[in-house]
C-alpha cells in the first residue's frame, strides 16, 4: 500500500522515552470514585440512583438521554455519598455521583458476555455498545453506536483504527497495541461485521515498532467470513449465518508527523482519500475509532463488561514516577499523581490530555473520566502563558503547517475582533484545534483558545435563536 502524506503538520518533541517501555500497571482501588453523568459529546446521562444505594462495578448509575448519549455505570462497588455538581477536568462543574468503595469490588448481576459475537445482529452489537457506555476514547469522546450507525445511503469501505498517537508524552495506546493486541484487533472485527466491510486497517507511527509487531502478529490471524443478513433467534437474541467475503486487516506503519492520528489526515495517510472541508469522513466511506475504543467493544461484546476503566499515561518532567496505568473511571487525579510519587518541583502546569490539545487544570481535585488519555505535569518552560502573545506579525508559518489548509492568521484576527460569523466563513468549523498553528507561531498567538472560544460563541448565539 502507498502511504500518502497529509499537507502541513509540525514535529514536536515526543518525550515519550520515560514511558515507552513501562508496561500497564492497575492502579489501586480508590476509595472514592467521583463518576459525571457527562463523559461524551451530546446529553448528559440523567443520575438514577440516590444518596445511600448500594452499587456494584458495571451497575448503570445514569440513563443515556436522545440519540447523542450513553448511560454511565458505577466503577466500583459500595454506597452512593452524594449526588450533585462537582468540578470536572472539562473546567466547569458537572453532575456526578460520589461512590465510596466496600473493598469488595464486586461486578453486578447479569453482565452477559457472547462468544458467537461475529454473528450477532449489527443492531444488537450496536446495543451491546450504548449500553456499554463505550465513547470514542483517543479524547473525542463521541458516542461510539452513534458513529456505528451511519445513514445507509453512505456506502462505508473501510473500518479505521487509530494507533497513531502523535500527541508528545502519551503513550498509553502504544502498551495497549503491545499488551492487548488481540482484544484491540477482535474489536475491530466487531467493527467491521457491524459497518458490513471486509477492509480493516490499524494506523501506527513507523517509530512504535514493538506495537506494530504485536499488532501485525494479531493482524495476521484474521481470517473469518463477514456475516451477511440471514436471521435466525436463540434466547431472544438475534444471530446471523456466516457467509460472504472473508475479512481482512493490515497494519499501516505511517511516518512520524504530528497530528497524524487525526481521523481525516489518517484517512489520507491510510487511503489516500481526502475528506472534503465541511465533510464527514463517511462521507468517502470510512469510520475511524481509536484503538482503545476497539479494545473497549470487544470487552463489551465479548464479557458483558461496560467502560468503567481505561488506560493512560501519568508523565512530564513534574512527575516523580512515570507510569502507564489503567485506571478507574472516576478516580481522582490527586490519587492517581500520588500513585506515581508525586508532583516535584518542576510541575507548573498540569494537563489532561498531551500538551498539544489537552486542557489545562485548575485543580487536582477533578476525576479522571472516560477521555483522559493521560495526565501530564509540564515544566514552567513548557507551560506557555497563553495571555502572553503579541500581534499577528503576517510570517504564514500558521498557513504552511495547517493540516486542515486554514489561514489560521486570518482566524484569529477575526475572532480577536468577534467577527464570529465571518471566521466561520474562514473555515472556523473544519479547525479541530491541534495547536500546530501555535507552536510556530513566534508571536505565541493562542490559536486553540480562540478557536474554542469562537465555536463556544456561536453555539450559544444558536441556541439563544433557537
Amino acid at each position: 500500500m502507498r502511504i500518502t502524506s497529509f499537507k502541513g503538520g509540525v514535529h514536536p518533541p515526543d518525550n515519550k522515552k520515560s514511558t515507552a517501555s513501562l508496561p500497564i500497571v492497575d492502579a489501586r482501588l480508590p476509595e472514592r470514585v467521583v463518576i459525571p453523568m457527562s463523559m461524551h459529546i451530546g446529553a448528559p446521562a440523567k443520575p438514577i440512583v440516590g444518596v445511600g444505594d448500594a452499587v456494584r462495578k458495571g451497575q448503570k448509575i445514569g440513563e443515556a438521554q436522545g440519540a447523542v448519549s450513553v448511560p454511565v455505570h458505577a466503577s466500583i462497588s459500595g454506597k452512593v455519598i452524594a449526588v450533585g455538581s462537582f468540578p470536572s477536568p472539562m473546567g466547569a462543574d458537572a453532575q456526578a455521583v460520589v461512590i465510596e468503595s466496600d473493598g469488595a469490588d464486586e461486578w453486578a448481576d447479569g453482565l452477559a458476555g457472547h462468544d458467537d459475537y461475529l454473528s450477532l445482529n449489527p443492531d444488537v452489537l450496536r446495543n451491546i455498545i450504548k449500553e456499554a457506555g463505550i465513547v470514542g476514547m483517543g479524547g473525542a469522546t463521541f458516542p461510539s453506536h452513534v458513529k456505528l450507525s451511519p445513514p445507509k445511503e453512505k456506502k462505508i469501505k473501510y473500518a479505521i483504527l487509530n494507533g497513531a498517537e502523535c500527541e508528545p508524552y502519551l503513550t498509553a495506546d502504544a502498551r495497549l497495541m503491545e499488551e492487548n493486541p488481540g482484544d484491540i484487533i477482535e474489536g475491530l472485527k466487531i467493527i467491521m461485521a457491524i459497518l458490513r466491510v471486509t477492509d480493516g486497517f490499524v494506523g501506527v507511527e513507523d517509530n512504535k515498532k514493538a506495537a506494530i509487531k504485536a499488532m501485525s502478529a494479531e493482524a495476521g490471524k484474521v481470517a473469518c467470513e463477514l456475516v451477511v443478513e440471514t436471521y435466525y433467534e436463540r434466547d431472544g437474541i438475534q444471530y446471523e449465518v456466516p457467509k460472504g467475503c472473508k475479512m481482512g486487516v493490515k497494519v499501516v506503519p505511517l511516518p512520524v508527523k504530528y497530528p497524524q492520528g487525526s481521523e481525516k489526515q489518517l484517512i489520507k495517510a491510510v487511503t489516500g482519500l481526502e475528506v472534503p472541508p465541511g465533510h464527514l469522513p463517511m462521507d468517502v466511506g470510512a469510520v475511524v475509532q481509536n484503538v482503545a475504543t476497539a479494545a473497549a467493544i470487544y470487552q463489551a461484546v465479548r464479557f458483558g463488561r461496560p467502560l468503567v476503566e481505561r488506560v493512560l499515561t501519568v508523565t512530564g518532567p513534574g512527575i516523580n514516577e512515570p507510569r502507564n496505568l489503567r485506571v478507574r473511571i472516576g478516580t481522582l487525579f490527586e490519587d492517581i499523581i500520588s500513585q506515581c510519587g508525586g508532583i516535584n518541583k518542576k510541575a507548573a502546569k498540569v494537563v489532561m490530555g498531551g500538551p498539544m490539545m489537552g486542557i489545562a487544570q485548575w485543580s487536582l481535585g477533578v476525576p479522571v473520566v472516560k477521555g483522559t488519555s493521560g495526565i501530564v505535569a509540564l515544566s514552567e518552560r513548557e507551560a506557555v502563558n497563553v495571555m502572553d502573545f503579541g500581534p499577528c506579525i503576517r510570517c504564514g508559518r500558521c498557513i504552511e503547517v495547517c493540516p486542515m489548509g486554514l489561514n489560521p492568521s486570518v482566524l484569529g484576527q477575526l475572532i480577536e475582533k468577534g467577527h464570529f460569523e465571518e471566521a466561520k466563513d474562514y473555515g472556523l468549523l473544519d479547525c479541530f484545534e491541534c495547536g500546530s498553528c501555535s507552536f510556530v507561531c513566534p508571536s505565541g498567538r493562542p490559536m486553540v483558545q480562540f478557536t474554542k472560544w469562537a465555536k463556544r460563541e456561536l453555539a450559544r448565539k444558536k441556541q439563544k435563536a433557537s
